[in-house]
């Protein structure tokens, strides 16, 4: 099950259960649709893997499983990034 991050991991910007700027990767990473288009460029610094919209946990099922209060803020080293960019345009 989906934990559903509250934060972007790279702004910090508030994205709550059923935010639809939310992005994850495979690994669950969460990043806000801006940061994802902007900065990241669709590839995920922590894995280079791509991202898809977080889905939306229906509100009636919020009780028996709660989204995750856990907040991962570390901002991208844009630096490294670059380097992941490049590996993943060398894989193409």
């Amino acid at each position: 099950m989906l934990e559903i991050r509250p934060t972007c991991e790279n702004c910090n910007k508030l994205l709550p259960f059923n935010s639809k700027e939310a992005m994850i990767c495979t690994f669950e990473c969460t990043f806000c649709i801006d940061c994802v288009e902007a900065i990241l460029q669709h590839v995920c610094p922590n894995c280079g893997g791509g991202f898809e919209k977080r889905p939306i946990r229906p509100e009636h099922l919020l009780a028996k499983h709660p989204v995750s209060t856990r907040v991962v803020y570390k901002p991208v080293d844009l630096e490294k990034h670059k380097d992941v960019l490049l590996k993943k345009s060398d894989k193409n």
